[in-house]
């Protein structure tokens, strides 16, 4: 059996739809449904069974779970403004640490998920703590088990693999409100109003300027089913495409995928701009201080693991999520 945990969640959710496209049907999802919408993530996977967070918690507690071939947790709170650091240790880090030992003790492969946030405001995403200094509680909580694995890197019984996440978008997180990717967000803007809105200039950066490395969910999956093929392989890991584009690119690839949709001709990012169809509003002041302005992950660690694939660009990437969520009518 294979756990998923945070399985009806964005990742998790795709994560299970990799491990079926494989084969895996023997998966333990586990997860939170209070908010009982992110069921629909999992209506096309194939899942043997589910269980809420806090009775896998308990269970886990007592060693009740046995012949599990890996775990990917990814169950956590992913809101990077949530200020009540009791709750997100507690979520984040503390169920963290229990299911690393969990799996030490069963030699069972562990591979969790870490997070971009670990590095603050950069500019150096390098796996190293020189360049480690999270801006948020949610950052340090996952900043926190990295020092850990870390720590404990020499005595390991088993693989564990952390991947740092960059700005992940694609099917499957319109549960996340708020905390959705910029993409979702265009989208449901530009068809709901007509335009997108982004940020004005800020921190040395034009109107819609400030760049992100964006990671198409699939790539995430992939990128995760690697280190399940790979048990050799342990450590630390960032998970982007190494190549950071602005804002301005997502709304760019996001209206003008609607735009062809209707037979209408591609335009620059002036025309759009011109023409109403992206605008800007002031850059918030309560994320001043608070904000990655720019995100690049380095690659080098993970092409060393072996992970050789391409990952797609926003103007692929985008314009394949607009696409599905048009196929299926949800936007």
């Amino acid at each position: 059996m294979i756990i998923v945990t945070g399985g009806a969640g964005f990742i998790g959710s795709n994560i299970v739809r990799g491990l079926n496209q494989r084969g895996y049907t023997d998966i333990l999802v586990v997860d939170d449904l209070t908010e009982g919408d992110k069921f629909r993530n999992l209506v096309d996977g194939q899942i043997a069974d589910y269980l809420d967070k806090d009775d896998f918690r308990q269970r886990v507690s007592q060693g009740q779970f046995s012949n599990i071939e890996a775990v990917f947790h990814q169950g956590a709170c992913s809101d990077t403004t949530e200020r009540n650091g009791q709750y997100m240790l507690d979520n984040n880090y503390r169920v963290t640490l229990e299911l690393f030992q969990f799996c030490q003790a069963g030699k069972i492969p562990f591979i969790y998920a870490s997070s971009a946030a670990v590095y603050g405001a950069g500019p150096v995403y390098v796996e190293n703590a020189l360049y480690e200094s999270p801006l948020n509680v949610y950052g340090y909580s996952k900043y926190l088990f990295d020092q850990v694995l870390r720590r404990q890197l020499q005595t390991l019984t088993a693989p564990v693999v952390g991947l740092r996440y960059f700005n992940v978008y694609g099917p499957n997180e319109q549960h996340k409100g708020r905390m959705a990717s910029v993409a979702f967000h265009n989208m449901n803007q530009f068809r709901s109003e007509g335009h997108v809105r982004l940020f004005g200039g800020w921190d040395g950066y034009v109107d819609g300027g400030q760049m992100r490395d964006f990671i198409h969910i699939d790539d995430v999956v992939n990128v995760n089913l690697h280190f399940l093929d790979h048990p050799e392989k342990t450590g630390v890991f960032n998970c982007g495409t190494g190549r950071a584009q602005p804002f301005n690119d997502v709304a760019s690839s996001v209206v003008n995928t609607f735009r062809l949709g209707k037979g209408k001709p591609v335009l620059s990012l002036p025309e759009l701009v011109e023409q109403g169809l992206i605008r800007y509003i002031e850059f918030p002041d309560d994320l001043k201080g608070r904000y990655q302005s720019h995100t690049q992950a380095d690659l080098t660690q993970l092409r060393a693991a072996g992970y050789e694939q391409p990952f797609r660009d926003v103007q692929q990437g985008v314009s394949e999520y607009v696409k599905f969520l048009l196929e299926q009518g949800r936007v």
